[in-house]
């Protein structure tokens, strides 16, 4: 049987006061340079012109809320067209543009759009829009528009969204738009509207998240 040898314990570490202080110091300047990286990063995204609620475009904008109720009895009639965000329907228009709608007796309203032409031509589409209910919100301004035939009508891709985001109260200034904030519309009864009238639209649709610097004026 081995005699079995008892090695003596091994000596203690010794504190090394210096190893510890290195150690904390790395630990406080990663900190220290981690912060300060931070608050470049937001100073630096400020100065670069990135919109916060201060600014009055949130970081994550809100889903566009629409005008209720709307009485389409007083919406229908003409509209003269003062702004527009650039799209491929009105891409060949360059004079004045309307749209002037008439209730129909189904409920829906027949949408009547015309524009002129470089050559004086005036161009002219007829679809129909048809109301879509919001929980809530009985009358509410969200409507769909097909310009398709009646046949494909039970295509949800020939709808295309018309929302009604701003009204006045006597019904001579619309502001129209689609959730996506890629097509927006400024319509007024009078076939031309006062600078700062249109200026208070586009500013109003500007805090909605509509990049209002890329509309363009008809005629123009």
């Amino acid at each position: 049987m081995a005699l079995r040898t008892q090695l003596p314990p091994p000596p203690p570490v010794p504190f090394d006061d210096r190893a510890t202080s290195a150690s904390i110091g790395t630990l406080a300047t990663a900190f220290c340079v981690g912060g300060a990286l931070t608050l470049l990063a937001l100073s630096t995204a400020r100065r670069s012109g990135l919109a916060g609620p201060a600014d009055g475009a949130p970081l994550m904008r809100a889903p566009l809320q629409v005008v209720a109720p709307v009485d389409l009895r007083r919406y229908v009639g003409l509209w003269y067209e003062q702004a527009r965000l650039p799209n491929r329907f009105e891409r060949r228009c360059a004079g004045p543009v309307t749209a002037e709608y008439t209730l129909q007796d189904d409920g829906t309203v027949q949408v009547r759009n015309r524009c002129v032409l470089d050559d004086g031509r005036v161009d002219e589409s007829i679809g129909v829009a048809r109301t879509v209910g919001v929980p809530g919100q009985p009358g509410a301004g969200r409507l769909e528009v097909r310009f398709a035939p009646e046949w494909l009508a039970w295509l949800p891709a020939v709808w295309g969204d018309y929302w009604i985001l701003k009204l006045d109260r006597d019904y001579q200034v619309a502001l129209v738009g689609t959730p996506d904030r890629r097509y927006l519309w400024v319509l007024s009864r009078a076939p031309s509207l006062d600078p700062a009238a249109l200026d208070a639209e586009l500013d109003y649709a500007r805090t909605l998240g509509f990049d209002v610097d890329k509309v363009v004026f008809p005629g123009k």
